[in-house]
């Protein structure tokens, strides 16, 4: 598949614009790679992330919320939530054990007479 990736070059001689050219307007200076990962200059991402951190840290103070209460609260809301996810497959298996128990016997024996028809 050819694709014409000079297509701009060829429209602006359509448009009274010499070959190559953009124009004033339309030229902006290509961004480094760290501006675009970062969404800005260095020093003004630095300090957009400082003030934040200045705000949450003192939100939090105001709690009485540190960083370490924040990752055991976290923590142990996980790890329930996992004991409830467990005790429900626990259940859940249960279920299949005792629907096996009948289940399992009767297809059995359903099996052996349609064998000897």
């Amino acid at each position: 598949m050819l694709v014409d990736h000079q297509r701009h070059r060829r429209d602006d001689t359509q448009h009274g614009m010499p070959p190559g050219g953009y124009g004033a307007d339309s030229f902006r200076p290509r961004d480094s790679a760290l501006r675009r990962f970062l969404g800005g200059s260095p020093a003004g991402v630095f300090l957009r992330l400082l003030f934040l951190s200045i705000l949450v840290g003192a939100f939090m103070s105001m709690l009485g919320l540190t960083p370490g209460r924040l990752f055991w609260h976290l923590y142990d809301s996980a790890r329930a939530l996992l004991e409830v996810g467990l005790a429900s497959l626990h259940d859940f298996g249960g279920w299949i054990v005792a629907g096996a128990i009948v289940v399992v016997p009767l297809w059995f024996i359903a099996r052996l007479f349609s064998v000897s028809r």
